[in-house]
């Protein structure tokens, strides 16, 4: 047998061997790394994590009064609200004994629709909707004092209201304008224009309305602070 015979047949007889040990080598490598890559890659967040939330308010298509526990000092594109002050029946029947106004001239009770639990974007809408034509006066709900005046992406020109007693905020958004004179740190009586309805901020340009919400307010009685409640369910059953 010749050196060049014997050295492909051995050469033959190894290859198999080598072929094997590369594959298993390559599995535990791929192995490894995988390991190694899916602890780092699963504490990074997620595309929908990264994007940009949605505002509201009473937050919220508003301000969220009202867009969590977590919330910081309101930016100047939206003011947030806390969840930490708990709402009872008893401030329900508290706002019922008031007599509050509908805060848009000339509807009636019965044309009010609950809304307060419907979805929007990224948020619930915690408020209720009142659809009047364009420049229709918006009115105090009761005697108060202007808190703020506060502009938005979502809620637009709002007025946030708070009552003698310092227990609730009204808010007041998407008005078309203020009525003449009012600022901040006025006294206003119950049925006082106010504003008047409109589209401003992101409610929809061919459906004027008032978006009206209710907050309990949070001992430190911030404007923006405090809990919702359903509007509807004081002027409706």
């Amino acid at each position: 047998m010749t050196r060049a015979y014997r050295r492909s047949a051995h050469v033959e007889a190894v290859a198999p061997w080598v072929a094997l040990s590369v594959i298993l080598l390559m599995g535990w490598a791929g192995a490894k790394a995988v390991n190694w890559v899916r602890p780092h890659f699963a504490a990074l967040p997620s595309q929908s994590a990264l994007a940009v939330p949605a505002k509201s308010g009473n937050a919220i298509d508003e301000p969220a009064p009202r867009e969590a526990s977590l919330r910081a000092a309101p930016s100047r594109s939206e003011p947030a609200m806390s969840a930490d002050t708990l709402v009872t029946t008893a401030d329900l029947s508290d706002l019922r004994r008031r007599d509050l106004m509908i805060p848009v001239r000339g509807v009636p009770a019965n044309a009010l629709v609950s809304s307060f639990a419907d979805a929007r974007a990224g948020h619930t809408h915690e408020a209720i909707d009142i659809l009047a034509p364009r420049g229709t006066e918006v009115v105090a709900v009761e005697d108060g004092k202007v808190a703020k005046l506060f502009t938005s992406a979502a809620g637009g020109l709002t007025i946030y209201q708070f009552d003698e007693k310092g227990e609730f905020v009204y808010y007041y958004a998407h008005l078309d304008s203020y009525a003449s004179g009012v600022k901040e740190g006025d006294e206003v009586k119950r049925g006082q224009v106010i504003g008047y309805v409109g589209t401003t901020g992101n409610a929809p340009k061919n459906t004027p309305h008032l978006h009206f919400g209710i907050s309990k307010l949070d001992p430190d009685h911030r404007w923006w602070g405090g809990t919702p409640l359903d509007p509807y369910l004081v002027w409706r059953e």
